[in-house]
């Protein structure tokens, strides 16, 4: 009720988001592709590791096999994640890069 009294709608009442500066941008898209590779790598591994308890425990292969496969699926998902980050961290390259020549008048 005192969020229609005032027209606020969502859970902060107002509060402005704060902007990040091109250099914060870039350093978290970086920090975040990385991130981003370890967590794909990581699930491969997983997915190699469970590939290989299916061969060696045949009585509970199917669930090893599901596993896997949700492994590689997510594997695959941190490739794009990664790939998304690296075109984020290029955009905040490349807006840092014109708010230098901005400033330098060129």
């Amino acid at each position: 009720m005192e969020a229609e009294k005032h027209g606020h709608h969502h859970l902060f009442h107002g509060e402005k988001k704060h902007e990040k500066t091109p250099e914060q941008q870039l350093k978290h898209h970086k920090h975040m592709q990385r991130l981003a590779k370890v967590g794909t790598v990581t699930a491969g591994a997983y997915a190699l590791h469970e590939k290989h308890k299916a061969k060696k425990d045949p009585e509970n292969a199917h669930s090893h096999r599901i596993k896997e496969e949700i492994a590689a699926t997510v594997a695959v998902g941190g490739v794009v994640l990664v790939m998304h980050e690296h075109h984020e961290k290029k955009a905040a390259k490349k807006k840092i890069k014109e708010e230098k020549k901005k400033v330098n008048g060129h």
